[in-house]
């Protein structure tokens, strides 16, 4: 009897695989690319916060922490949620440290949903969204962000996509890939539909240090009232520089935590011990760690805004992350094929909006997480490729 993809979980092999993987593998067959494809930070880690992992190695801190991470940095992650986010969280009870925002976000999910349970998201989105509500049993409910709204996402079009099936809402700002920044506003307006419609609000706010031109972050933590019916979802990765550290947290009350933290305990057991002592030693001064990258960040945004409008590429003000979200379509091509095309004449690798849900159609991902002397190359190679279409 022959054994064959029959055998395979069938929720799991219609999921397409993701877009970003699919064009990263179309530009490592090439030398010489200059991309703007992937979302890292291009700094180092800081020394202090390696030395830390090191030391902590030399002194043998290599066993298994607390399932739910070390009190030390679980202490310091409150604070840091309390200071700087507005939340009020029991680093005992509702602190959980995890591997990467990823894993916060699947076993939060896996938590929270019964087969059939349907969860709305905003697209364009990280593209992990939909297929990872699809692998926790849930029924993923896109929801379009526009262009002329700034990719604001709005109760409007959140009240037409909610059903009586509809248990959970998972947001993402700032944004990747568009840039977008919610306003107070829409912040306060966005946790009254949750509370209004009884769901469950998971937000994913790794990139809430990145924000520009004067805008800072505002926090669903901080909306009075919310907290029972609130996962927030942060990390190390990208203000911090630390990718490779793979450390992220969940904050959640303590009624849920307890079922989200059994999850965590089978399948993981805990986050690496000298990944979590390097994160200990990022939180002992973090405006310091992260001033030089976000003036660089904010530059770099400002220059390629400003390259692409001389250009004659449409750009919305990307406000947060380190993510531009050029309109191609005027072009007359596919973002695909506007992305394939631009790799092939020019040595410049982007992501094709489609990559992160049907609406991003017409655009194309950049990411300025690269050196300046790049990313001029890489704007002026755009510019040249631009005039032949």
């Amino acid at each position: 009897m022959s054994v064959g993809r029959e055998r395979l979980a069938k929720h799991i092999v219609g999921l397409p695989k993701s877009g970003i993987r699919e064009f990263f593998d179309i530009v490592s067959t090439r030398q010489g690319v200059i991309s703007l494809a992937i979302g890292e930070p291009d700094f180092d880690t800081p020394w202090h916060i390696r030395e830390a992992a090191i030391t902590s190695l030399e002194q043998g801190k290599s066993h298994y922490t607390g399932n739910a991470g070390l009190m030390e940095l679980r202490r310091a992650i409150a604070d840091y949620v309390r200071d700087r986010f507005g939340g009020d969280y029991d680093p005992a009870h509702e602190v959980l440290v995890t591997v990467g925002a990823s894993e916060g976000l699947d076993i939060t999910l896996r938590a929270l949903l019964n087969p059939g349970d349907e969860v709305l998201y905003h697209e364009p989105c990280f593209v992990s969204y939909g297929p990872e509500i699809a692998m926790a049993h849930g029924v993923p409910v896109p929801v379009e962000t526009h262009v002329e709204d700034n990719f604001r996402l709005s109760v409007e079009a959140l009240d037409a996509k909610v059903t009586p099936r509809t248990r959970v809402l998972v947001v993402n700002f700032p944004n990747n890939p568009t840039g977008a920044v919610l306003e107070r506003e829409d912040v306060q307006a966005i946790a009254d539909f949750v509370v209004r419609h009884d769901l469950i609000l998971v937000s994913d706010e790794i990139y809430a240090e990145l924000t520009w031109g004067g805008k800072r972050h505002v926090s669903f933590a901080s909306v009075p009232g919310l907290k029972e019916r609130l996962v927030l979802l942060h990390g190390y990765s990208k203000a911090w520089a630390m990718t490779g550290f793979r450390m992220a947290y969940v904050c959640a009350p303590a009624w849920m935590m307890d079922t989200i933290l059994k999850i965590h305990q089978y399948q993981i057991m805990c986050a690496p011990t000298s990944s979590q002592w390097a994160s200990l030693e990022a939180m002992r001064q973090p405006a310091e760690d992260m001033a030089p990258m976000l003036r660089a960040y904010e530059m770099r945004r400002n220059f390629l805004r400003a390259s692409f409008a001389e250009a004659g590429i449409p750009m919305h003000n990307p406000a947060g992350a380190f993510y531009a979200f050029p309109q191609i379509a005027k072009f007359g091509l596919s973002a695909r094929e506007f992305a394939v095309r631009l790799l092939d004449a020019e040595n410049v690798a982007v992501v094709p909006g489609t990559a992160f849900g049907a609406c991003g159609e017409g655009f194309v991902r950049c990411s300025y997480a690269t050196g300046i002397d790049q990313l001029k190359e890489a704007a002026a190679r755009i510019a040249r490729f631009v005039k032949t279409l």
